[in-house]
């Protein structure tokens, strides 16, 4: 596990979300990174915002090399420790980043951003540039952001831009004949309210893979 050094405000903030709960997740893999990437040839992926690290099991439980990377050293304690109990632990490497500010290193067949969005300082655009740079020749960026507020939250409790199908694309300006566009979708799924409120939500997905 690699750490960065000195923690800034956002650093703090997601620390806190973890080291002050319990588990924050489910421990299941995003069903949009199982539907989109089931198909693909295991080789390496690279997890950005991987949390408590159910994708980067999933795919590592699937032939995948994985590296995790997330902002939380208590996150990267707990994904690191569900890598273990599947019997991945050898197949996952955890690096601690705060995208932007810095990177992982190298270039991956797959790489993976689900839902980088944060009530915090994330220069979004500049991750998202960094990750298509660092997908290899052949290989897939696949990309999933909430498109906006579940249809049960009446106040949202902070103010957001939520991503357009266009508007990724074209903040990531790909260079022509270099990328095709394989998945450009919005994708409606159920969610239920901490109150028990069933409702909806929907998820832009973008998979594009590199010539």
């Amino acid at each position: 596990m690699t750490d960065t050094p000195a923690p800034a405000p956002a650093a703090e903030f997601w620390e806190a979300r973890y080291r002050d709960t319990g588990h924050v997740w489910s421990g299941r893999p995003n069903e949009l990174l199982v539907r989109e990437a089931d198909g693909l040839a295991p080789g390496t992926a690279l997890d950005l915002g991987c949390g408590e690290g159910a994708d980067a099991v999933w795919l590592a439980s699937r032939g995948w090399r994985v590296t995790g990377v997330d902002i939380s050293a208590t996150a990267l304690e707990r994904a690191a420790g569900h890598a273990a109990e599947a019997g991945v632990g050898d197949r996952v490497a955890w690096e601690r980043h705060e995208l932007g500010p810095s990177f992982p290193e190298g270039s991956f067949d797959l790489v993976s951003a689900h839902y980088l969005q944060s009530p915090v300082a994330l220069d979004q655009r500049a991750v998202l540039g960094a990750a298509a740079r660092a997908v290899a020749a052949g290989g897939t960026l696949l990309v999933v952001m909430h498109a906006g507020w579940p249809s049960w939250q009446t106040e949202p409790p902070f103010d957001a831009v939520f991503p357009t199908l266009d508007g990724v694309l074209a903040e990531l300006a790909l260079p022509d004949g270099e990328w095709t566009v394989e998945t450009r979708r919005t994708v409606r799924r159920p969610s239920v309210s901490p109150e028990g409120t069933e409702g909806f939500r929907e998820d832009n997905v973008w998979r594009l893979r590199r010539a």
